[in-house]
């Protein structure tokens, strides 16, 4: 039996460990930051004034750049639609994780991880993580079945189906109107209003987002912002219509920054500007072969669909108030890598081995990068799809190539070039890939050949 005074100690102790674990677990929760992840659609690298730009205004997004790192090869992990979702969602890489069925892995989905870790989610815009099914309200692969509480948007995107009779080409996009293209609008997994107007896709979002973060300003809370535009075709609010300089495309882009200045504002208003990340980024490079309903990537060569860096490098935001410093990060990473990033920001550790032991698993932890400024864990980088390319520090080899996916008047995919050897080229000196250096080079086109194939785990 303990006297007073060792009974006394014992007291002391245990509420002085007590009180060391509970601050521990304060310090934690402080630490997991609400997760605001903006992915907008075929927006190109050279869209954005902070990306070089001199035609669009886009002083919100601006900020968020000068107020965050502003990353210069921030790759998607493909360069269409449904493959970078895969990637972005799975954290693994869609030429990698073979013919996976993402119904069997849905607790591994980016939201759902979050989710257990107490965080409330909400995806807000475009899903096409699974394509079209023909009733999205009961499909296994629904948003509400996939990690997330709140839901408010579109299957897919904004240009299927496809008027009757036709294909999405270049005179369909110049001829069509709000809603030419019959999409569906939905809330949860109710049909709110068809065919939607789509000129009203971004403010409708954007009036959502603000009120969902005002609703859940407590936190912890990831929202995915997934904007329709600036996909083909391309439609802006009345408000924005005629605005820029950069026509109607232009038009759309200013109305993005106004949205992600809304988001901003909500997020200020709420007093949780230092409690919250926030993440920009496109999901694959412009759809230029449109003309005036596709944006640019330049300085880079290529667009949506190639598997030059315009198809693949992408706008890449960070901004986190007081843990993040303003910076310019000239490493690699891609979007696949945000699902290991939110994983060690939300729950404080990676992801378990059933998540990380799946076929094409490449995701890795930005974490050290974004808050303590150490180089990028990513060093390669493989460009997949029909076209390949892969990317080893400063040079990159192209297996095959082409300029744009398909024909713009006919949809009729375009050839690809097959080269062996394969191009060279040193995107340091040469980001416009315009000077193949192979011949010059051949031992650095061995060595990236054998890097390619340990990537691929050939």
């Amino acid at each position: 039996m303990l006297t007073g005074l060792a009974a006394m100690k014992c007291f002391r102790y245990a509420a002085t460990l007590l009180f060391a674990v509970m601050l521990g677990l304060d310090a934690r929760g402080a630490d997991r930051p609400n997760i605001v992840l903006i992915f907008v659609d075929d927006m190109g690298y050279g869209d954005l004034g902070c990306y070089g730009n001199e035609v669009n205004r886009t002083p919100n997004i601006d900020r968020l750049a000068a107020e965050g790192q502003r990353w210069t090869s921030f790759y998607s992990s493909g360069s269409t639609c449904v493959p970078s979702r895969r990637g972005l969602m799975t954290g693994r890489h869609p030429a990698l994780m073979g013919p996976a069925n993402l119904v069997d892995v849905r607790e591994k989905l980016m939201p759902t991880l979050l989710k257990r870790n107490g965080y409330a989610t909400a995806i807000l815009g475009k899903w096409h993580l699974a394509g079209y099914p023909k009733d999205f309200a009961t499909s296994p692969m629904h948003p509400l079945e996939c990690g997330f509480d709140f839901h408010y948007g579109t299957p897919g995107s904004n240009d299927v189906p496809a008027p009757k009779g036709k294909v999405q080409n270049r005179e369909v996009f110049d001829t069509c109107d709000k809603f030419t293209f019959q999409v569906p609008l939905i809330r949860g997994r109710e049909v709110i209003e068809f065919p939607a107007n789509q000129e009203l896709f971004t403010s409708r979002y954007t009036e959502q987002a603000v009120h969902w973060i005002q609703m859940n300003k407590e936190g912890p809370f990831f929202l995915y912002l997934a904007h329709n535009m600036p996909h083909a075709p391309v439609f802006a609010s009345e408000d924005f219509q005629g605005r820029s300089q950069g026509g109607r495309y232009g038009d759309v882009i200013e109305e993005i920054d106004w949205s992600v200045g809304q988001v901003m504002q909500a997020i200020e208003d709420a007093g949780i500007d230092e409690e919250t990340l926030v993440v920009f980024t496109s999901d694959n490079g412009p759809w230029s072969m449109f003309g005036p309903h596709g944006g640019t990537a330049k300085p880079l060569r290529g667009e949506k669909g190639t598997s030059w860096e315009g198809g693949f490098r992408v706008p890449g935001i960070f901004r986190w108030p007081g843990k993040i410093k303003p910076g310019v990060v000239d490493g690699m990473a891609a979007n696949l890598d945000l699902h290991a990033t939110f994983a060690r920001l939300a729950g404080g550790s990676a992801p378990d081995e059933s998540v990380t032991s799946q076929r094409g698993y490449i995701s890795r932890d930005l974490s050290e990068t974004l808050l303590h400024g150490k180089s990028s864990p990513r060093k390669r980088w493989l460009y997949g799809g029909g076209a390949l390319a892969f990317r080893s520090g400063p040079h990159k080899i192209h297996l095959g190539t082409k300029d744009r996916s398909s024909n713009p008047d006919t949809r009729k995919r375009e050839p690809i070039a097959r080269h062996d050897p394969p191009l060279l080229f040193d995107l340091v000196s040469d980001i416009g890939e315009q000077r193949n250096i192979a011949a010059e080079r051949p031992e650095v086109v061995g060595r990236l050949l054998r890097e390619m194939s340990e990537f691929r785990g050939d």
